[in-house]
């Protein structure tokens, strides 16, 4: 047991309320730090395989301090709000939209040692809780009043329901596996062979269904500026702005550590049997298979054109949920007869 298990455990006190603060904050530090990094990293990967430098003025050559920058930049921008907006919900949207991406990283187990809460229903928290942020994308589009926010956000709205779908009946298998929907046990019952093998269909549907629930390029029409002038948040600007950003980079920091928990082994070594799954290791191992998979989303907004609406849904709704209802299926038969 955890020292922070035992926390959990104990009665409770001020001391106990000033450890819940910490850990809080603990999580925020390592979000936030990521976002301020992650912007920078995809920008000098863009950079690289578009032939050009990316950010490199503000801190040194590699350009550094360029988020840092930036969020200085949004914070002294006026905060504008349409004249006829509702006012409460168009201030509530931006919270309503970030709060969710932020509350899942808790159920995300690091190391052995290194998880924030370990709760026995921990995928199904994840999936419960990160739809919320698509009540926050739709009230921005309404509470704008503007009709390009308010496509923004309807298109958002069926993307995210129709892709959630697929994403669910993805990871089916691996509970159907291992029998527990707590990521820990997931993690455990790789520790021979990762559910990238075992699951591989599952793999990139859930690759495809999660960049779709991030908004991320090819699936980023909810915020298409070539027809919505920029989408749902296109009546933003300062910090309410920088809320949304904050969101999608914080759920692309959880996305990428709930792959590596369910499909790569979390922080069991990648090569079993060499007497690599040391604990002091795991973070490492851990660390590396975060990394490829953030590039991988990274590599894929270089790399695709964004798809129309119709194929959107067509592809997720004819496509990837008749493959995710076989999976199911042939997962099914697979455990029956050989495990």
């Amino acid at each position: 047991m955890s020292w922070i298990d035992a926390v959990l455990q104990s009665q409770p006190g001020w001391g106990n309320m000033a450890i819940f603060f910490s850990l809080g904050l603990a999580m925020l530090g390592i979000g936030l730090g990521f976002v301020t990094f992650a912007i920078l990293a995809e920008r000098k990967v863009m950079g690289f395989m578009q032939l050009r430098h990316g950010p490199n003025r503000v801190g040194g050559r590699f350009g550094l301090l360029q988020s840092v920058a930036d969020v200085l930049k949004l914070l002294l921008k006026e905060d504008t709000m349409p004249k006829l907006a509702d006012k409460p919900l168009f201030v509530l949207a931006p919270m309503i939209t970030y709060a969710p991406a932020f509350l899942v990283l808790a159920v995300i187990p690091f190391t052995p040692a290194f998880k924030f809460s370990d709760i026995g229903v921990g995928l199904l928290y994840y999936i419960a809780i990160s739809g919320i942020s698509t009540i926050g994308i739709v009230t921005a589009g309404w509470a704008s009043n503007n009709k390009y926010a308010l496509m923004g956000g309807m298109r958002a709205a069926a993307q995210m329901i129709s892709y959630e779908i697929p994403l669910v009946m993805s990871v089916v298998g691996i509970i159907l596996f291992t029998g527990s929907l707590n990521l820990y046990d997931i993690v455990l019952y790789q520790e021979n062979i990762a559910f990238v093998f075992l699951q591989p269909v599952a793999f990139v549907i859930f690759l495809i269904a999660g960049t779709a629930e991030l908004n991320r390029t090819p699936f980023d029409l909810p915020e298409a500026e070539s027809e919505l002038v920029a989408g749902y948040h296109v009546e933003y600007s300062g910090f309410r702005f920088a809320f949304f950003m904050l969101a999608e980079y914080v759920y692309l920091f959880a996305l990428s550590a709930l792959i590596t928990v369910l499909f790569l082994g979390g922080w069991n070594a990648p090569i079993p049997g060499l007497g690599l799954n040391d604990i002091g290791l795991g973070a490492v191992w851990f660390t590396m298979k975060f990394i490829i998979v953030v590039f991988f989303f990274m590599w894929l907004r270089v790399t695709f054109p964004r798809l129309r609406a119709d194929q959107l849904m067509e592809f997720g709704w004819k496509v990837l949920l008749p493959i995710a209802l076989a999976n199911i299926f042939l997962t099914a038969i697979i455990k029956e007869l050989f495990f």
